[in-house]
């Protein structure tokens, strides 16, 4: 492989292990705070217990996804700096901000209520946690705001002296519609994932059939369980917006998303396709009538182009080249992505109805031995979605204006990047196996009922 494939990869391999932690963060750091405000509101123990229980679990994949999300921007100038001269000038601000509003807002935050139990005031407490879940949020939109530029550029002058895009009309940046589209539905996945996190491994204690545990546990399952499904749902409405907005702004990603490889009105949702070998032409298809035009232009009738359509528009547009991404890829992670996802509703659906049916018991082995691996199923859907979303836009690294294979360093050789790549993938593995010691290590432990004579009971808390 020469440098741009292995950068591609490296730069792959790296975004998709950050993005394990991201939506995790995102979604237990609501949920901690909910369950802190449970405790400020009915002065419960459990509730305090079970507030610092998750706090460990939260703190220990929030600090993880710090030190592999530095590595993100380390690569746009390592690997890409060709791509970070065009894009510096845009990308700049929304990063910008992301560090020094967002991310301070998240540490300093997180500072005080890891050392703020029982010396801040409750309210001022509370109030901690619940800003570093806003400032987890808003990190998240100034991200996919930068991210959304590449799928969508706007607000922006070309200069032609320089070759770069500069900015124009940052607020356009932030209000860009793919952002918009994008926010809502990566926040709901995020949810999904915290919540599946929750729940997977309150059944776990649930299994053990202490009565302590069941007492304990049995809330976090039922709030992971709600949490699962409501943003399930909330998936599923999000996805529909993105997929009309993907389909304006990007109407390859669409087509190859299901393969579609001629304009048809009305177009069906693919089940299934078989393509010629060449990617030129559909031998074989199982769809439902209709589907593919409801979801992407809203009616039932409506007019979607094919992929071999699109490619002479671009080669008019453009230039001669092919302007198709992976089609096989782009089609069974989009697939995947929604197969992993239903998976997660359905198994927080069974697990309601059985805490429901048995109130007083636990539920059966059998099924809570499956659902501990419930937290995995929404870590694959959303590294399988943001693989749709990245590899679907190729050619283009930014669509429209530049290629990815005109974004590389040009000066960075595949020796070097095959050592980097080597370095933070090993990395990696030994930040993996920590990530996962710790959580199995905190997340078997039984939170103790905290002393009334404590005066400050965070060591236990931390350590």
């Amino acid at each position: 492989m020469d440098a741009i494939d292995l950068a591609r990869w490296q730069f792959g391999i790296t975004t998709v292990y950050h993005f394990l932690f991201v939506p995790i963060t995102i979604g237990l750091s609501a949920l901690v705070a909910g369950l802190h405000t449970a405790w400020y509101r009915t002065g419960k123990v459990k509730y305090r217990q079970l507030t610092q229980f998750w706090g460990k679990l939260f703190l220990i994949n929030f600090a993880i996804g710090v030190v592999t999300g530095i590595v993100q921007e380390f690569q746009f100038g390592m690997n890409w700096s060709a791509y970070s001269k065009f894009v510096g000038d845009i990308f700049g601000a929304p990063l910008a901000i992301e560090g020094l509003l967002a991310f301070f807002l998240e540490s300093t935050f997180l500072g005080l209520w890891i050392f703020g139990w029982d010396r801040l005031p409750k309210k001022v407490h509370l109030a901690s946690i619940w800003l570093v879940a806003i400032g987890t949020q808003l990190s998240a939109y100034f991200i996919l705001a930068a991210n959304s530029w590449m799928q969508w550029p706007v607000g922006y002058t070309y200069n032609r002296a320089t070759g770069r895009a500069e900015l124009k009309d940052f607020g356009a940046v932030l209000t860009n519609k793919v952002a918009l589209a994008t926010f809502p539905h990566t926040i709901s996945a995020a949810f999904l994932t915290g919540g599946a996190f929750m729940l997977g491994i309150s059944l776990w204690h649930l299994l053990r059939r202490d009565a302590a545990r069941t007492a304990l546990f049995r809330p976090t399952a039922k709030l992971g369980a709600i949490t699962v499904l409501v943003a399930s749902v909330l998936v599923l409405v999000t996805g529909d917006i993105q997929g009309k907005i993907m389909t304006e702004t990007q109407p390859m990603k669409m087509a190859a998303a299901e393969a579609l490889y001629d304009t048809s009105q009305p177009a069906g949702f693919s089940l299934l396709t078989v393509g010629s070998l060449d990617g030129q032409r559909e031998v074989w298809s199982l769809t439902i009538p209709h589907g593919l035009s409801f979801l992407a232009t809203g009616t039932w009738n409506g007019k979607v182009q094919g992929i071999n359509n699109l490619q002479q528009a671009y080669e008019q547009r453009f230039g001669p080249g092919s302007y198709k991404p992976n089609i096989p890829v782009t089609y069974w992670t989009f697939r995947l992505m929604i197969l992993f996802g239903a998976l997660s509703a359905l198994m927080a659906l069974i697990t309601l109805w059985y805490l429901r049916r048995r109130e007083r018991g636990t539920p059966s082995r059998w099924f809570v031995r499956a659902a501990i691996a419930l937290p995995v199923l929404p870590l694959v859907a959303n590294s399988f979605g943001w693989i749709f979303t990245e590899l679907g836009r190729q050619p283009w690294i930014v669509f429209g204006l530049m290629q990815t294979r005109d974004g590389v360093s040009p000066t960075v050789g595949a020796g070097s990047v095959l050592t980097s790549m080597i370095t933070f993938t090993l990395l990696y593995g030994v930040l993996a196996v920590i990530e996962v010691a710790l959580l199995l290590r905190f997340a078997r432990t039984v939170p103790a009922e905290p002393s009334a004579e404590a005066d400050a009971p965070e060591p236990a808390f931390l350590y």
